[in-house]
């Protein structure tokens, strides 16, 4: 694996009864870029997130994180391995706050156990210094994603798209190196949008963290991504520069029918 190549995924396959979801889909992600995945509805971009987190197990293929090979793994492993995830489908704690439904992306790096965390009271315990240390370690993430006015506020009553930023937040607090963004956009507002556009970028440049997304926003995804992988009925249609793939022919033809370019201004 080339040093410089954080993620691969090679020779993925995967069906589901008599149909293949993704054949034969490999791709390699650098270090500190933003890798986009587009493809029409159905195309098995969400089915190869599935597999990279661990939901699916491929029929075939590889899935190497810094080297390592990430089939097999269960979800909670692959976490801890340094990968997190966003979903489509929102799947957060609606009856619980923000900073809340924060901490708890911070499970994996608690190592208070029951009895030490029993002493929380106790001033100096190890309990009470590790709650201090999460919580100045969400702050920052609630800061970021400007979130401050949803802080005490359950989840279930805000706004979709900050909901959204919400779960976003939850998978920064897991601190990892690769983060899986699921329709990032879906929901919110033209202006929300833009903002995300900003976020995301500030999570690729300040928190150091490569990002593989998936989009449906055209625009957003030729402004956003430092490379593109195409796919359509599970298999690779072409993977490059933006302009190199908005501009191929297979790709208009997925998207549109026709070989005529994007409209940048949708």
């Amino acid at each position: 694996m080339n040093s410089n190549h954080l993620f691969s995924v090679e020779k993925l396959r995967l069906s589901f009864g008599g149909l293949t979801a993704v054949d034969n889909v490999g791709f390699q992600v650098e270090k500190g870029i933003i890798f986009s995945i587009i493809g029409p509805n159905g195309a098995g971009k969400t089915t190869i997130f599935n597999c990279i987190s661990g939901l699916y197990k491929p029929d075939a293929g590889n899935i190497l994180f810094k080297g390592e090979n990430m089939v097999g793994l269960k979800p909670h492993q692959i976490a801890r391995k340094g990968i997190a995830r966003t979903f489509q489908n929102i799947e957060l704690f609606s009856r619980m706050t923000t900073m809340e439904n924060l901490m708890l992306g911070r499970h994996i790096h608690m190592g208070a156990g029951v009895w030490s965390g029993a002493t929380f009271f106790r001033r100096g315990s190890k309990a009470a210094r590790e709650e201090i240390e999460h919580r100045e370690r969400v702050e920052r993430i609630i800061d970021l994603l400007d979130l401050q006015a949803a802080r005490n506020q359950f989840v279930g009553g805000l706004p979709y798209g900050t909901q959204k930023l919400v779960e976003l937040g939850r998978a920064l607090a897991l601190e990892p190196e690769l983060l899986l963004l699921d329709e990032p956009s879906a929901g919110m507002n033209s202006e929300e949008k833009q903002d995300l556009v900003f976020w995301i970028k500030d999570i690729q440049d300040e928190l150091e963290m490569t990002v593989l997304l998936i989009e449906h926003d055209m625009k957003m995804i030729m402004d956003i991504s430092d490379r593109i992988l195409a796919i359509n009925f599970g298999k690779p249609i072409t993977e490059g520069l933006p302009k190199a793939v908005q501009s191929h022919p297979e790709v208009l033809k997925a998207y549109l029918g026709e070989d005529e370019p994007f409209d940048k201004s949708a």
